[in-house]
């Protein structure tokens, strides 16, 4: 079972740390992956970690200001956000695939989420 958290409500230009964490397994041979889903929008790809080898990958909205991380004594997958706006208001969720590179992106590929923790930018 995944759990993210950490969400809270911040002003434009702060930032805020989340965490995605598993509860019964580990995300070893996984690739774990960061989502976000803003009210009456379609959920978005946000960042993907691989937790064996930790390439990256991120959306171009995001990229230079977000940050996935994991700690592998934790079993834990950071999102750092940096500089957030307004428009990264969304309900932000951890998800786990085995899916290739190419469709990391891809939220159809995931095969367990988490519930979900919500970040609000104040302009």
């Amino acid at each position: 079972q995944l759990q993210a958290s950490g969400g809270g409500l911040v002003q434009a230009g702060g930032f805020l740390r989340l965490s995605c964490t598993a509860s019964g397994r580990t995300f070893n041979n996984y690739r774990v992956g960061w989502f976000r889903q803003a009210p009456g929008k379609e959920r978005e790809f946000v960042s993907a970690i691989v937790w064996g080898g930790g390439s990256t990958r991120y959306a171009d909205s995001v990229k230079g200001r977000f940050t996935i991380s994991k700690n592998t004594a934790l079993n834990t997958v950071y999102l750092q956000m940096n500089a957030l706006k307004p428009e990264d208001t969304a309900v932000y969720f951890c998800a786990v695939t085995q899916t290739i590179w190419s469709s990391l992106d891809d939220r159809s590929r995931y095969t367990s989420w988490g519930q979900g923790t919500e970040l609000t930018v104040s302009s």
